[in-house]
C-alpha cells in the first residue's frame, strides 16, 4: 500500500504525468458523451429483443467494441470496430505485399505511413458497414422505413461517429498513455459492467436460491482473471549466445548469454475478432433471408438462424474458428525465418543448434508447440459466455470471456507504460 501511495504521489506531483492521465479521463468522459447520443428514429425496445433473441451472442460482441453505442442505438453505433478490421487487413496485406511488409519493419517513418492507410480503409469500411447494420435493424423493426437521403444521412452519421472515435484514439495514444484505441474500447467494457451488475442483482432479489451459483460464478471469474494475467504474461524463454567479438585494442569479449522471449499468447485477441466477423456475416445474410418475400429464401435464412441460435452449435464452430485463426494469425506475426537471419547477422545463435535453416525450422517448431496452448486458451475464453449461459440457463451470467481478456490485457499494458514513466522520472 506505502508504495501504491508513493507512486500515485509521484504521479500527481509531476505536472506532465498528471495532464496525461486527465487528458485520458476527459477522452473517457467525451466518448461516453457520444456512446448516449441516440440515432433519429431508433426503437430501443425492438433492438433490446433482438439482442436478447436470436443472434444476441452475436450482435452483442458488436456492443462491445462500441462500448454500449451499439444497444443504445448512438452516433458510436460503430465504435472503433471499422478502425479494427481496416488495420487487421493492413497486415494482412503486408504478408502478401514485399513492399508493405518493407514499410512495416522500416522506421517509424513506414509505420506512420501504414497507419495513415489504416484510417483513410477505415471510412469505406465504415460506411459498407453501416449501411449493412441499418438494413438489418430496418428488417427486424427497429428502425423505421427510411427513404434515400434519410439512408445516406444516418449512415453518414454512424461514419462520422466511428471516425471521432478513432481520432479520440488517436489524440489518447499521442498525448494520453497507452494505445488509444484500446483504451476506447476498454472503457466502453467497464461502463457496461454497471448494468451487468445490477441486473445480476434484480435476478437475486426474485430468486434468492441463485446465491450458491452466483458464488460459483464469482470463483469462475476471478480463476479466469487469474488464468488471462498468467498466459498473457507467459513467456517461453529461448537461449541466445553471441560468439566472440574483437574490439578495438586487441580485446575480445567473450561469449554473451541471453534469451528470446516467444508469448506463450502471441496473437492477441485478434483471432477471436476474426472468428466473430466470420460468424456475423452469414448471421447477418440470414437476417436479409428470414423476411424475403420468397418462401423458399425465407425458409434458408430461418434454418440458418435456428442453428446459430443453439448454443452448442454456435459454441462450437466458435471455438474452432478461434483455434484456427490464431494459428494462422500467429505465423502472420512471427516470421521464424527473418527472425533466424536476424540472430545469424548478429552473431548470436541458439546452443546446440546451427544457424540458418536448423534455427529457423527449431524456432517454427517450438512456436507451433506454444501456440497451441495459447489457441486452446483462447478458445475456451471466447466460447465460456455460451458455455456458462447454456449450462446455467441464465444470459445475465454470461461471463464476457472476450471483454474481460479486451479489459485485463489493456490493464495489464496501462500498469507497465504507467510504471515505465514513473520509474524514468524516480531516477
Amino acid at each position: 500500500m506505502n508504495i501504491f501511495l508513493q507512486k500515485a504521489k509521484i504521479v500527481w506531483n509531476d505536472p506532465v504525468l498528471r495532464n496525461r492521465i486527465l487528458f485520458v479521463l476527459f477522452a473517457f468522459m467525451l466518448f461516453r458523451v457520444l456512446a448516449n447520443i441516440p440515432m433519429p428514429g431508433a426503437d430501443t425496445a425492438a433492438l433490446a429483443r433482438l439482442l436478447s433473441g436470436e443472434g444476441g451472442d452475436l450482435l452483442g460482441f458488436l456492443n462491445i467494441f462500441s462500448g454500449g453505442g451499439f444497444s443504445n442505438l448512438s452516433i458510436a453505433l460503430l465504435g472503433v470496430g471499422p478502425y479494427i478490421t481496416a488495420a487487421i487487413i493492413m497486415q494482412l496485406v503486408g504478408m502478401m505485399s514485399p513492399k508493405i511488409k518493407e514499410m512495416q519493419r522500416e522506421s517509424e517513418a513506414g509505420r506512420k505511413k501504414i497507419s495513415m492507410y489504416s484510417r483513410l480503409l477505415s471510412v469505406p469500411l465504415a460506411a459498407i458497414q453501416g449501411f449493412g447494420l441499418i438494413k438489418l435493424l430496418q428488417s427486424q423493426g427497429v428502425i423505421g422505413q427510411l427513404s434515400t437521403f434519410e439512408l445516406f444521412t444516418n449512415i453518414l452519421i454512424v461514419v462520422a461517429g466511428s471516425v471521432l472515435l478513432m481520432w479520440i484514439g488517436e489524440l489518447v495514444s499521442e498525448f494520453g498513455i497507452g494505445n488509444g484505441v484500446s483504451l476506447v474500447i476498454f472503457a466502453g467494457i467497464v461502463a457496461i459492467l454497471p448494468g451487468q451488475l445490477f441486473s445480476l442483482y434484480q435476478n437475486l432479489l426474485v430468486d434468492t436460491s441463485l446465491i450458491p451459483l452466483y458464488a460459483l460464478f464469482l470463483v469462475v471469474a476471478f480463476a479466469v482473471i487469474y488464468a488471462i494475467v498468467y498466459i498473457t504474461e507467459a513467456e517461453r524463454p529461448i537461449p541466445i549466445s553471441y560468439a566472440k567479438q574483437s574490439r578495438s585494442g586487441g580485446s575480445q569479449i567473450g561469449n554473451i548469454a541471453t534469451y528470446l522471449p516467444l508469448r506463450l499468447n502471441q496473437a492477441g485477441v485478434i483471432p477471436i475478432i476474426f472468428a466473430i466477423s466470420v460468424l456475423i456475416f452469414p448471421q447477418m445474410v440470414a437476417q436479409f433471408l428470414s423476411v424475403s418475400s420468397n418462401p423458399a429464401l425465407a425458409d434458408v435464412g430461418r434454418s440458418i438462424l435456428a442453428g446459430l441460435a443453439n448454443l452448442w452449435i454456435y459454441g462450437g464452430i466458435y471455438f474452432v474458428l478461434t483455434f484456427l485463426f490464431t494459428y494462422f494469425y500467429t505465423a502472420v506475426t512471427f516470421d521464424p525465418k527473418q527472425v533466424a537471419d536476424n540472430l545469424q547477422k548478429g552473431g548470436a545463435f541458439v546452443p546446440g543448434v546451427r544457424p540458418g535453416g536448423q534455427t529457423e525450422e527449431y524456432l517454427g517448431n517450438v512456436m507451433t508447440k506454444i501456440t497451441l496452448v495459447g489457441a486452446v486458451f483462447l478458445a475456451v475464453v471466447a466460447v465460456l459466455p455460451v458455455a456458462i449461459q447454456g449450462m446455467t440457463g441464465l444470459q445475465s451470467l454470461a461471463l464476457g470471456g472476450t471483454g474481460l481478456l479486451i479489459a485485463v490485457s489493456v490493464t495489464i499494458d496501462l500498469i507497465k507504460k504507467l510504471d515505465a514513466q514513473i520509474t524514468m522520472r524516480e531516477y
